[in-house]
């Protein structure tokens, strides 16, 4: 299915392999790896440091002598805030794109022998889970601080779609490196197309001859073997679609259960923090009562031992003048 981007594509460095050297030595698949990490690193990056590393990977590779890679990285396109939220998601929810990815190509496979009644169903489920990973993905790009818009909303609805129709774009998604949201020109071929075919296995002409009549009747017989198998992928993509959209639910309500516990130990914690700041306030006033206690306690026995020396002295003094006394009286009498 072909698809077209909702802006100008990005220069992705390829090289004609018919043309290539059919013996490559180590250094440069190495080489190769190291470009393929440094993209990768590019593209994880958010959209307003894409540019600046860019440009410092690729001077290193033009210091290096990799002239090469340097123009494969400054190539490289820098992508939109809705691309970068769709890379986002494939990045940090992978088992939920992998099970995304696994739909896609469930349907992909369904939809050729499903008749209109199933892929309306099966559009509406679709609906549903493009809807309910578009909104994760603005989660996340709200949380690494990047606000999407309603229109960069929808044009991460959008490639998810095409993702979900188109092969090429799946693998595209699965790498995170999309510069621009992919569009389709629809989600998958319209519903009458599948309902024309069986109007053409019916026979027409002449009544048949008993002949005839043997082959309408295997025509029949393969007819209604193939709208057996139709039923049997349709019971197969409606059962995988409803265990998808069943553990994107279980993800939301255990991610919402995991804010409210985060939020709610926030809540203890800054708590105990207003009971440790004033536990450490009263621990300081207590220190510093304690100081002046102690320097009172100091000023008082020096006091004490300046009081002492008086009453010695003045005792000593005492003695001193009543022996005086007692000669001065044994001398008069």
């Amino acid at each position: 299915m072909e698809r077209r981007r909702s802006g100008h594509g990005r220069d992705t460095g390829g090289h004609d392999t018919e043309k290539a050297e059919p013996v490559e030595t180590a250094q440069t698949a190495e080489t190769a790896e190291s470009v393929e990490a440094v993209l990768s690193e590019l593209y994880s990056a958010p959209p307003g440091e894409f540019v600046p590393r860019r440009e410092e990977r690729a001077a290193a590779a033009r210091t290096a002598g990799r002239k090469e890679d340097a123009r494969r990285i400054h190539a490289a396109r820098r992508p939109t805030l809705a691309a970068w939220a769709a890379n986002l998601l494939t990045r940090s929810r992978p088992e939920e794109a992998r099970r995304f990815l696994e739909l896609g190509q469930a349907l992909r496979e369904a939809h050729r022998t499903l008749d209109a009644a199933g892929l309306r169903e099966l559009s509406a489920q679709r609906r549903r889970i493009v809807a309910a990973l578009s909104r994760q993905a603005a989660e996340l790009a709200s949380e690494a601080g990047h606000r999407l818009s309603p229109a960069a909303q929808r044009e991460v609805e959008s490639t998810l779609r095409t993702v979900l129709a188109d092969s090429g774009a799946a693998d595209e998604w699965a790498a995170g490196r999309l510069a621009v949201s992919l569009v389709p020109p629809s989600e998958f071929p319209a519903d009458s197309a599948l309902g024309a075919a069986p109007a053409a296995a019916e026979p027409r002409g002449p009544a048949p001859r008993p002949k005839s009549s043997r082959r309408a009747s295997a025509a029949g017989d393969e007819l209604a073997e193939r709208r057996g198998r139709r039923r049997e992928e349709l019971a197969r993509a409606r059962q995988q679609a409803e265990r998808a959209e069943r553990r994107l639910r279980d993800g939301q309500a255990a991610k919402a259960e995991a804010e409210l516990s985060l939020r709610r130990a926030e809540q203890r914690r800054d708590r105990a923090r207003e009971t440790v700041n004033s536990a450490e306030e009263r621990l300081r006033t207590a220190h510093e009562e304690l100081g002046r206690m102690e320097r009172e306690h100091r000023e008082a026995a020096e006091r004490g031992r300046g009081a002492a020396e008086e009453v010695t002295a003045a005792e000593q003094e005492s003695r001193t003048a009543s022996r005086r006394v007692d000669r001065l009286a044994s001398r008069v009498g």
